[in-house]
Protein backbone atom coordinates (compact mmCIF):
# COMPACT_ATOMS: atom_id res chain seq x y z
CA UNK A 1 0.00 0.00 0.00
CA UNK A 2 1.18 3.55 -0.63
CA UNK A 3 2.38 5.81 1.66
CA UNK A 4 0.52 9.67 1.96
CA UNK A 5 3.06 12.27 2.75
CA UNK A 6 1.52 15.54 3.09
CA UNK A 7 4.26 18.96 2.82
CA UNK A 8 2.68 21.52 5.20
CA UNK A 9 3.84 24.80 7.35
CA UNK A 10 1.09 27.50 7.87
CA UNK A 11 3.71 29.86 7.08
CA UNK A 12 4.69 30.55 3.19
CA UNK A 13 7.86 31.06 1.15
CA UNK A 14 9.95 28.77 2.91
CA UNK A 15 10.15 26.51 0.26
CA UNK A 16 7.29 23.95 0.93
CA UNK A 17 6.48 23.58 -3.17
CA UNK A 18 9.96 23.47 -4.33
CA UNK A 19 10.62 20.58 -1.48
CA UNK A 20 7.06 18.57 -2.76
CA UNK A 21 8.32 18.93 -6.58
CA UNK A 22 11.78 18.02 -6.07
CA UNK A 23 11.30 14.99 -3.30
CA UNK A 24 8.43 13.77 -5.51
CA UNK A 25 10.83 14.05 -8.80
CA UNK A 26 13.60 12.47 -6.85
CA UNK A 27 11.44 9.89 -5.65
CA UNK A 28 10.60 8.71 -8.92
CA UNK A 29 14.12 8.87 -10.20
CA UNK A 30 14.48 5.99 -7.53
CA UNK A 31 12.41 3.91 -9.31
CA UNK A 32 9.27 4.71 -7.11
CA UNK A 33 5.63 5.24 -8.70
CA UNK A 34 4.59 8.79 -7.46
CA UNK A 35 1.27 11.02 -7.37
CA UNK A 36 1.40 14.92 -6.42
CA UNK A 37 -1.48 16.15 -5.33
CA UNK A 38 -1.75 20.15 -5.72
CA UNK A 39 -4.02 21.53 -2.44
CA UNK A 40 -2.67 25.02 -3.80
CA UNK A 41 -5.21 26.99 -5.69
CA UNK A 42 -2.17 29.09 -6.56
CA UNK A 43 -1.24 25.43 -8.86
CA UNK A 44 2.47 25.80 -8.33
CA UNK A 45 3.09 22.41 -8.13
CA UNK A 46 1.01 21.89 -11.46
CA UNK A 47 3.43 24.31 -13.32
CA UNK A 48 6.23 22.88 -11.68
CA UNK A 49 6.17 20.20 -13.00
CA UNK A 50 5.16 21.45 -16.65
CA UNK A 51 1.37 21.15 -16.87
CA UNK A 52 -0.01 24.68 -18.85
CA UNK A 53 -3.10 24.84 -16.41
CA UNK A 54 -5.00 26.96 -19.05
CA UNK A 55 -5.37 24.10 -21.31
CA UNK A 56 -6.48 21.68 -18.32
CA UNK A 57 -10.10 20.70 -18.82
CA UNK A 58 -10.42 19.04 -15.35
CA UNK A 59 -8.45 19.36 -11.84
CA UNK A 60 -8.62 18.38 -7.94
CA UNK A 61 -11.57 20.42 -7.75
CA UNK A 62 -13.57 17.88 -10.08
CA UNK A 63 -12.97 15.09 -7.25
CA UNK A 64 -13.89 17.42 -5.08
CA UNK A 65 -17.41 18.27 -6.17
CA UNK A 66 -17.67 13.99 -7.08
CA UNK A 67 -17.28 13.85 -3.39
CA UNK A 68 -19.76 16.20 -2.31
CA UNK A 69 -22.39 14.73 -4.75
CA UNK A 70 -22.03 11.61 -3.16
CA UNK A 71 -20.93 10.07 -6.18
CA UNK A 72 -20.37 6.43 -6.27
CA UNK A 73 -16.76 4.64 -5.81
CA UNK A 74 -16.75 3.98 -9.23
CA UNK A 75 -17.84 7.30 -10.44
CA UNK A 76 -15.38 8.47 -8.70
CA UNK A 77 -12.31 6.43 -9.64
CA UNK A 78 -13.72 7.51 -13.14
CA UNK A 79 -13.44 11.46 -12.36
CA UNK A 80 -9.85 10.55 -10.47
CA UNK A 81 -8.86 8.94 -13.56
CA UNK A 82 -9.97 11.82 -15.56
CA UNK A 83 -8.18 14.25 -13.56
CA UNK A 84 -4.75 12.79 -13.08
CA UNK A 85 -1.94 14.13 -15.56
CA UNK A 86 1.24 11.79 -16.84
CA UNK A 87 3.85 14.31 -16.43
CA UNK A 88 7.57 13.98 -18.85
CA UNK A 89 9.22 12.94 -15.82
CA UNK A 90 9.87 9.48 -14.51
CA UNK A 91 7.28 8.04 -12.40
CA UNK A 92 5.49 11.40 -11.70
CA UNK A 93 2.02 11.83 -12.32
CA UNK A 94 -0.23 14.84 -10.94
CA UNK A 95 -3.60 15.86 -9.50
CA UNK A 96 -3.52 19.36 -10.53
CA UNK A 97 -5.20 22.42 -9.36
CA UNK A 98 -6.00 25.65 -10.41
CA UNK A 99 -7.52 28.98 -9.00
CA UNK A 100 -10.74 27.44 -9.01
CA UNK A 101 -9.90 24.82 -6.18
CA UNK A 102 -10.13 28.69 -3.89
CA UNK A 103 -13.96 28.22 -3.48
CA UNK A 104 -13.64 24.10 -2.96
CA UNK A 105 -12.46 25.51 0.70
CA UNK A 106 -15.26 27.59 1.47
CA UNK A 107 -17.75 24.32 0.01
CA UNK A 108 -16.03 22.05 2.69
CA UNK A 109 -17.30 23.77 5.79
CA UNK A 110 -20.81 23.03 4.41
CA UNK A 111 -19.93 19.06 5.10
CA UNK A 112 -20.33 16.97 7.80
CA UNK A 113 -18.13 14.52 7.03
CA UNK A 114 -15.65 17.38 4.95
CA UNK A 115 -12.19 16.33 6.58
CA UNK A 116 -12.23 13.08 4.67
CA UNK A 117 -13.38 14.04 1.27
CA UNK A 118 -9.67 13.72 -0.06
CA UNK A 119 -8.50 10.62 1.95
CA UNK A 120 -11.55 8.75 0.89
CA UNK A 121 -10.12 9.32 -2.98
CA UNK A 122 -6.80 8.83 -2.28
CA UNK A 123 -7.99 5.69 -0.42
CA UNK A 124 -9.17 4.14 -3.56
CA UNK A 125 -6.01 5.19 -5.72
CA UNK A 126 -3.31 4.18 -2.82
CA UNK A 127 -2.05 1.07 -4.10
CA UNK A 128 -1.17 2.05 -7.48
CA UNK A 129 1.33 4.22 -5.82
CA UNK A 130 4.55 3.64 -4.21
CA UNK A 131 4.03 6.91 -2.64
CA UNK A 132 1.37 9.80 -2.73
CA UNK A 133 2.53 13.58 -2.41
CA UNK A 134 0.67 16.19 -1.31
CA UNK A 135 1.50 19.56 -1.83
CA UNK A 136 -0.88 22.24 0.89
CA UNK A 137 -1.66 25.35 0.84
CA UNK A 138 0.81 27.55 3.33
CA UNK A 139 -2.19 27.58 5.90
CA UNK A 140 -4.08 25.90 8.11
CA UNK A 141 -7.45 25.65 6.32
CA UNK A 142 -9.90 22.97 5.34
CA UNK A 143 -7.29 21.93 2.46
CA UNK A 144 -4.88 21.60 5.01
CA UNK A 145 -7.08 19.35 7.37
CA UNK A 146 -7.82 17.16 4.45
CA UNK A 147 -4.28 16.48 3.67
CA UNK A 148 -3.25 15.79 7.43
CA UNK A 149 -6.34 14.03 7.97
CA UNK A 150 -5.71 11.62 4.56
CA UNK A 151 -2.09 11.06 5.08
CA UNK A 152 1.02 8.87 6.74
CA UNK A 153 3.33 11.72 7.37
CA UNK A 154 4.43 14.96 7.29
CA UNK A 155 7.18 16.77 6.33
CA UNK A 156 7.52 20.49 6.97
CA UNK A 157 9.63 22.81 5.16
CA UNK A 158 11.29 25.52 7.13
CA UNK A 159 13.55 28.31 7.03
CA UNK A 160 16.62 28.59 9.37
CA UNK A 161 14.90 31.71 11.17
CA UNK A 162 13.51 32.44 14.84
CA UNK A 163 10.13 33.68 13.17
CA UNK A 164 9.91 29.52 11.57
CA UNK A 165 10.69 28.32 15.35
CA UNK A 166 7.71 29.99 16.25
CA UNK A 167 5.78 28.78 13.35
CA UNK A 168 6.80 25.26 13.83
CA UNK A 169 5.42 25.26 17.29
CA UNK A 170 2.28 26.53 16.58
CA UNK A 171 2.09 23.71 13.74
CA UNK A 172 2.72 21.13 16.24
CA UNK A 173 -0.27 22.57 18.18
CA UNK A 174 -2.26 21.86 14.84
CA UNK A 175 -0.90 18.71 14.27
CA UNK A 176 -1.84 17.41 18.04
CA UNK A 177 -5.23 18.66 17.35
CA UNK A 178 -6.04 17.05 14.05
CA UNK A 179 -3.99 14.07 15.42
CA UNK A 180 -6.94 13.42 18.57
CA UNK A 181 -10.12 14.81 16.05
CA UNK A 182 -9.27 13.45 12.76
CA UNK A 183 -6.32 11.02 12.27
CA UNK A 184 -4.72 9.17 14.91
CA UNK A 185 -1.92 7.70 12.69
CA UNK A 186 -0.93 11.24 12.11
CA UNK A 187 2.64 12.19 12.99
CA UNK A 188 5.45 14.67 11.59
CA UNK A 189 7.79 12.35 9.60
CA UNK A 190 10.42 15.17 9.20
CA UNK A 191 11.36 18.35 9.01
CA UNK A 192 13.51 19.94 6.12
CA UNK A 193 15.60 23.11 6.61
CA UNK A 194 15.00 25.27 3.76
CA UNK A 195 17.36 28.22 2.14
CA UNK A 196 20.00 26.72 4.13
CA UNK A 197 23.54 28.24 4.64
CA UNK A 198 25.71 27.37 7.54
CA UNK A 199 28.10 30.26 7.41
CA UNK A 200 25.27 32.62 8.84
CA UNK A 201 25.29 32.60 13.05
CA UNK A 202 21.65 32.96 13.07
CA UNK A 203 21.43 30.05 11.08
CA UNK A 204 23.36 27.81 13.78
CA UNK A 205 21.87 29.13 16.44
CA UNK A 206 18.35 28.23 15.04
CA UNK A 207 19.23 24.40 13.95
CA UNK A 208 20.80 24.01 17.63
CA UNK A 209 17.44 24.42 18.89
CA UNK A 210 15.42 22.49 16.77
CA UNK A 211 18.36 19.45 17.49
CA UNK A 212 17.15 20.15 21.20
CA UNK A 213 13.64 20.03 20.40
CA UNK A 214 13.17 17.99 17.34
CA UNK A 215 17.25 16.26 16.70
CA UNK A 216 15.39 13.01 15.50
CA UNK A 217 12.90 14.68 13.23
CA UNK A 218 15.56 16.72 11.23
CA UNK A 219 16.83 14.93 7.84
CA UNK A 220 20.06 14.83 7.55
CA UNK A 221 20.29 17.20 4.54
CA UNK A 222 19.06 20.72 4.77
CA UNK A 223 18.42 22.02 0.76
CA UNK A 224 21.08 25.37 0.59
CA UNK A 225 20.09 28.44 -1.35
CA UNK A 226 20.12 27.72 -4.97
CA UNK A 227 19.73 30.23 -8.41
CA UNK A 228 18.79 26.77 -10.03
CA UNK A 229 16.18 25.81 -7.74
CA UNK A 230 14.74 29.57 -8.44
CA UNK A 231 15.04 28.80 -12.10
CA UNK A 232 13.39 25.30 -12.19
CA UNK A 233 9.75 26.28 -11.68
CA UNK A 234 9.86 28.99 -15.10
CA UNK A 235 11.18 26.13 -17.09
CA UNK A 236 8.31 24.10 -15.27
CA UNK A 237 11.21 21.18 -14.50
CA UNK A 238 12.02 19.75 -10.92
CA UNK A 239 15.99 21.29 -10.54
CA UNK A 240 16.79 17.66 -11.47
CA UNK A 241 15.96 17.38 -14.83
CA UNK A 242 17.10 21.40 -15.09
CA UNK A 243 20.52 20.08 -13.82
CA UNK A 244 21.51 17.03 -12.48
CA UNK A 245 25.08 17.98 -11.34
CA UNK A 246 23.97 20.68 -9.10
CA UNK A 247 24.47 20.95 -5.61
CA UNK A 248 20.98 20.99 -4.48
CA UNK A 249 19.64 18.56 -6.65
CA UNK A 250 21.74 16.16 -4.58
CA UNK A 251 20.42 17.10 -1.39
CA UNK A 252 16.58 16.68 -3.04
CA UNK A 253 17.76 12.90 -3.64
CA UNK A 254 19.54 12.08 -0.32
CA UNK A 255 16.43 13.79 1.07
CA UNK A 256 14.49 11.25 -1.05
CA UNK A 257 16.39 8.38 0.13
CA UNK A 258 16.16 9.52 3.42
CA UNK A 259 12.39 9.78 3.20
CA UNK A 260 12.04 6.26 2.21
CA UNK A 261 14.25 4.75 4.61
CA UNK A 262 11.68 7.25 7.21
CA UNK A 263 8.23 5.91 5.88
Amino acid sequence: MGKIIAFANQKGGVGKTTSAVNVAASLGLLDKKVLMVDLDAQGSTTSGVGITKKALKTTIKDIFDAEEAGLSQEKLLETIAKVTVQTDYKNLSVLPSTISLSTAEFDLYSYENRAYFLKNALDLIRDKYDYIVIDCPPSLGMLTVEAMAACDGLVVPMQCEFYSLEGLSQLMISVSRIRQRYNPNLNVTGILLTMYNGRFLLTNQVVRELKKHYGDKLFKTPISRSVRASEAPSYGMPVWYLDRNSKIAGEYMDVARELVKRI
